[in-house]
């Protein structure tokens, strides 16, 4: 029974430092085979067939009716897109919410009953699996012929449900609602208020001099609110109010007006808010997530502590070192982490840990991610030493930067000249040759740096993996391109042959050593500061990602459910909203629809009058949520995240051989409270499976 117990309280200590780890919640059950399942649901293989589960029942929007598998969206020219027969998505759809059925069954039994009628996310998650399959089995009733389908505007909550930080972010985004609310507030009455100034400015006259304005911009009520609301997106700036300036110029400072209060002061100020709002309510949701760190550890040195080789007379509760290392060697963790604990481990003085010293081991997982370069081969000749040094040195890669400008220019220089010849006229031997020689000079800059500093090194940088990947296909397709063609020659211009025509081969090359030219970015540090501060958005920020996609998502499949055959085909033309919203509108064409919503809102949001008045709340909807309150969130995080980098370059050393790679967590690691003992130990004497004997 010892031993039993033993392996127990080792298994738990394994699942709370991976639930530490992950910032999962400890609050599950703890005895053995609900520990086995625990882990094996969280497993590799479980999470990637859950992911891809989404992935698939995401994606059938792109093969449903009405199909998105064309090569154009154009009506003129694409043919029939392909629609699967009735029951092969709903078949596909139904293996999904198995696995879904599945996914929720284990969270529930593992969280238990208590916690399982707490949490809300579960409930809903339970709620939307019978809406999808009430909704599913009507499909199959009428024979897959219905026009409105609920479970596919469901389907995004599946991704949401299943991510932590999206979870996290989302409840962040509804706590700063009501700070947004109130400028929105403030935007809608200064919209109101010049609404029915422009009326009243732009009303109807005897002479009728004002009625190419009224008649165009403010008709009515709708029509003025419409057409200053989109002057509030600058997207019919300055259109409005070129009917109104050409009769008389003073008529130009009321739409001045507009815009400075708007856009200068307004929208800013809401950017202003939000910044302020939702990073301190970020910053709580990290805390929350700090804390469960902690917690996950604490709760695995107390179980630990419940080993019968801990000493009975000890006075504080303790762990072996030897217990420890037994966890270690099953936990599923970082190898640099648990590689770094175990060398804290080796140089500890006790065989016991207390409380503080077994949490401030784990506190490798709160410390930036270092990768360290390898070293550079130690040549014992002295020629292959100076070579060493000269191709090894910073001034050897700015001569690169200066080579590499160089062709940019060649290149800029050519097209200009050939940019009114027709191509019959063109000649390529020039261009030809010139890439020719600069691709040799690129070849022989990578074999020059992998001699200096080893494969291995070479390949340690980032930038260098870039450039050498660049360089080798450059090379690839300038012998291809010898191999086709022949060696460059004056009045070098072949027939087309083979897949790529000549000059196609040609302008596949100079596109690569365009993109090539950005490896001098990691030597300029500003900008080299900027573009780290945009990768780590993309690497860490993915949650913000995951809700924009659900968003897109949702509006893009109530598009084609509300706007499907609304507007008619009149002769051989159709109006700007049929490209979008026709009756063979398809999801690819809908998603497509809402990006270009952003540079031609008025074109569009004008349009709806072809439809419905009331189809405008659905614009306003998507443009509220999209353009003013989204991209400002994504605007507050850029202004952190930059601002956190900024400040953290005066204080670091700066090393060549060491890169920091940082998370959202550790964004704000400086600013965050640790949680005291006594919070911790009341946490877990709420555990609802865990019951501690102090």
């Amino acid at each position: 029974a010892t031993g039993a117990d033993n392996d127990l309280y080792i298994n738990q200590a394994v699942v709370f430092i991976e639930d530490a780890i992950q910032y999962r919640s400890i609050n599950h059950r703890v005895d053995s085979k609900s520990l086995w399942l625990y882990r094996w649901y969280y497993s590799r293989i479980c999470q990637w067939i859950l992911g891809l589960t989404i992935t698939i029942i995401l994606a059938l929007a792109f093969i449903e009716t009405p199909s998105s598998l064309t090569v154009t969206s154009d009506v003129r020219y694409r043919l029939p897109a392909w629609d699967p027969p009735c029951g092969l998505t709903e078949s596909i759809e139904l293996l999904c919410f198995f696995v879904f059925m599945v996914d929720v069954s284990v969270k529930s039994y593992l969280v238990g009953w208590e916690e399982f009628w707490k949490n809300k996310w579960l409930m809903a998650y339970i709620l939307t699996l019978i809406v999808s399959l009430t909704d599913w089995i009507v499909s199959l009733s009428f024979f897959c012929t219905e026009t409105v389908r609920i479970r596919r505007i469901l389907r995004p909550f599946f991704l949401l449900q299943n991510s932590s930080m999206m979870k996290k972010t989302l409840k962040s985004i509804n706590s700063t609602l009501p700070e947004m609310a109130s400028v929105v507030l403030l935007l809608a009455v200064h919209l109101s208020l010049f609404t029915m100034f422009a009326m009243l400015l732009f009303a109807r006259t005897k002479d009728g001099q004002q009625d190419n304005e009224r008649v165009r911009y403010f008709r009515n009520l709708p029509d003025s609110l419409t057409s200053l609301l989109v002057l509030l997106t600058t997207a019919n700036n300055p259109d409005v109010m070129i009917p109104a300036y050409s009769m008389n110029r003073a008529y130009s400072i009321f739409f001045i007006l507009f815009t400075v209060l708007g856009n200068l002061f307004l929208m800013n100020l809401l950017t202003a808010i939000i910044y302020n709002q939702f990073r301190g309510y970020l910053l709580k949701s990290v805390q929350s997530s700090l804390f469960r760190r902690r917690l996950g550890i604490r709760a695995a040195f107390e179980v630990l502590s419940s080993l019968k080789e801990t000493p009975a007379n000890a006075e504080q509760s303790c762990v072996s070192v030897g217990a420890l290392l037994q966890v270690l060697q099953k936990v599923e963790m970082d190898s640099h982490c648990k590689q770094a604990i175990m060398r804290s481990l080796k140089i500890c003085s006790s065989d016991q840990l207390l409380a503080a010293q077994f949490q401030k081991l784990f506190e490798e997982l709160d410390k930036d991610a270092i990768k360290q370069h390898p070293p550079s081969p130690e040549y014992q000749s002295h020629f292959m030493q100076k070579m060493q040094f000269a191709f090894g040195h910073p001034y050897f890669g700015y001569l690169g930067n200066v080579v590499a400008l160089a062709n940019i220019v060649s290149i800029c220089v050519v097209l200009v000249m050939d940019a009114d010849k027709q191509p019959s006229e063109r000649d390529d031997f020039f261009l030809g040759a010139i890439n020719c020689f600069f691709i040799l000079y690129y070849l022989l800059e990578m074999l020059l740096k992998i001699l200096a500093m080893g494969l291995k090194r070479y390949l340690s940088y980032p930038s260098n993996r870039f450039d050498g990947l660049l360089t080798a296909i450059l090379l690839v397709l300038e012998i291809a391109t010898f191999a086709e063609y022949g060696f460059p020659h004056p009045g070098w211009r072949p027939e087309f042959m083979g897949l790529l025509s000549l000059w196609d081969m040609v302008r596949l090359v100079n596109m690569l050593i365009v993109f090539r030219f950005l490896r001098i970015i990691p030597n300029m540090k500003f900008m080299a500061l900027v573009v780290t501060t945009l990768l780590d958005l993309v690497k860490n920020l993915r949650a913000f990602a995951g809700i924009l996609v659900v968003v897109f998502y949702a509006f893009a499949i109530t598009g084609v459910m509300l706007f499907k055959g609304a507007v008619v085909p009149i002769g051989n033309i159709r109006k700007v909203v049929v490209l979008s919203f026709k009756e063979k509108c398809d999801f690819m064409s809908s998603v497509t629809f809402r990006l270009r919503l952003f540079a031609a809102y008025f074109i569009y949001l004008l349009s709806v009058n072809l439809i419905c008045r009331w189809a405008k709340i659905y614009f306003v909807a998507w443009w509220l949520i999209s353009s003013v309150i989204w991209v400002n969130l994504f605007v507050a995080l850029l202004l952190e995240n930059f601002i956190h980098k900024w400040d953290r370059r005066c204080h670091r050393a700066s090393l060549s051989d060491i890169e920091y790679q940082r998370t959202v967590e550790l964004m704000f690691r400086d600013v965050l409270e640790e949680p005291t003992e006594e919070e911790l130990m009341e946490k877990l004497h709420q555990h609802p499976h865990l019951h501690l004997c102090r």
